[in-house]
C-alpha cells in the first residue's frame, strides 16, 4: 500500500480491496477472486488516471512533497557510476542539505550538485530536509568551479521548500552565498543542465537552477515562495495556501507556458512515487539528450545562458 494523498482517498478504498482480496486469495480460500480483483484494478487504474488528469496546482504541490517521492540521492545512485562526494565548503563546515561532487554519467565525467531531503526522520533531519544553510551554497559553488576548471559538465537536481532561514544562516550570510552561487552557476563556461524533481523553492533553488537547460518533473512545482508563505503575506493566512498555489502559476506546465523551463519530464501514473525507476530512467535519458542537443548546438554556454535569462518575460 501506498502513502495516500488526502484527495487519492478513492483510489486508496479500491487498491483496499484488492489488497484484502489478495489477502484471502493467499490464505486459500475456497472463494474464486481472481475476476473481482481485476474488476477493482481496472475501477482504481481508472479512478486514478481521472484524478492525476484534472489536478490542481495544489494537488500537485502535494504530489512534489510525497515522502515516498525519489529524492536527489536515488537520482545520483541510479544515474552515475564511481561518484565521489565533497564535503566542506573551506569557510565553515559541511551542509549535508546539499549533495554534491565528481561521477561518471553515461561513461562522461560530469560534476553532480542537488539538495537531498532525506528518506526518514533520521536522514530528513540529517539533511535538514533538504534546506540549505549558507556553507552548503559555497560548497556547490565549488563544486561548480572545480567544474569549469577542469571542463566538465554540470548536472543540478533542485529539491527543496527554500534556503534555510535560521538566525546562524543569517549571520553567516545566507543572501549572500545564495547570490554568489546564483552568479557563479551562471558564469559557468560549461554546459549545465537542471532538473527539478521535487520542489524548487525560492532562491534556495534558483541559486543551483541557472542552466542551459532546466528541465522539470511533471507534477514538481517551482516558485519565488511556497504557497503557505505566500499565503501568510497576502492574507496572514496560511489557510489559503490553496488559493496562493492557483494564482502563482508554480506547475510544470504553467512556467513552460511561461519559458521559465525548457521540457517538462513525464510521470508515471500516480507520479513518481509509484515507478521511481522508470522515473528516474527517464530523467537520465532527457538529462543525456540535453547535453547532446547543447554539444551540437556549439554554443558560448556562459552567453546561451546569459540570454535565455534575460529572455524570460520579455514575449508575454
Amino acid at each position: 500500500m501506498y502513502n495516500y494523498l488526502d484527495f487519492e482517498k478513492p483510489v486508496q478504498d479500491l487498491e483496499g480491496q484488492i489488497l484484502e482480496l489478495r489477502r484471502l486469495a493467499e490464505a486459500g480460500e475456497a472463494v474464486d477472486v481472481a475476476d473481482e480483483i481485476k474488476r477493482l484494478e481496472k475501477r482504481a487504474k481508472e479512478a486514478l488516471r481521472d484524478l492525476y488528469n484534472a489536478l490542481t496546482p495544489w494537488q500537485k504541490a502535494q504530489v512534489a512533497r510525497h515522502a515516498d517521492r525519489p529524492h536527489c540521492l536515488a537520482y545520483i545512485n541510479a544515474l552515475t557510476t564511481d561518484f565521489t562526494p565533497l564535503a566542506g565548503d573551506r569557510a565553515f563546515g559541511e551542509d549535508e542539505a546539499i549533495v554534491g561532487g565528481l561521477a561518471r554519467f553515461r561513461g562522461e565525467a560530469v560534476a553532480v550538485i542537488g539538495q537531498e531531503k532525506g528518506s526518514d526522520t533520521k536522514s530528513r533531519l540529517k539533511h535538514n530536509f533538504g534546506s540549505a544553510r549558507p556553507e552548503g551554497y559555497r560548497k556547490a559553488v565549488r563544486i561548480m568551479e572545480l567544474a569549469d576548471r577542469f571542463n566538465i559538465p554540470l548536472i543540478t537536481l533542485v529539491d527543496t521548500a527554500g534556503a534555510y532561514p535560521g538566525i546562524g544562516a543569517e549571520e553567516r550570510g545566507q543572501a549572500e552565498a545564495i547570490a554568489r552561487s546564483t552568479s557563479t552557476c551562471l558564469a559557468l563556461k560549461v554546459p549545465s543542465v537542471s532538473v527539478v524533481i521535487g520542489e524548487g523553492g525560492s532562491g534556495g533553488a534558483i541559486a543551483i537552477a541557472t542552466a542551459n537547460r532546466v528541465l522539470m518533473l511533471e507534477h514538481a512545482i517551482y516558485s519565488v515562495i511556497s504557497p503557505e508563505g505566500a499565503a501568510s503575506i497576502l492574507w496572514r493566512d496560511t489557510a489559503r495556501a490553496k488559493d496562493a498555489a492557483t494564482n502563482m502559476k508554480i506547475t510544470a506546465q504553467d512556467l513552460l507556458g511561461l519559458k521559465i523551463i525548457d521540457e517538462i519530464v513525464p510521470e508515471p501514473l500516480g507520479g513518481a512515487h509509484r515507478a521511481p525507476e522508470k522515473v528516474i530512467a527517464d530523467t537520465g535519458d532527457r538529462i543525456a539528450r540535453s547535453f547532446e542537443e547543447l554539444a551540437g548546438a556549439n554554443l558560448d554556454f556562459r552567453e546561451h545562458r546569459r540570454e535565455k535569462f534575460l529572455a524570460i518575460g520579455r514575449d508575454l
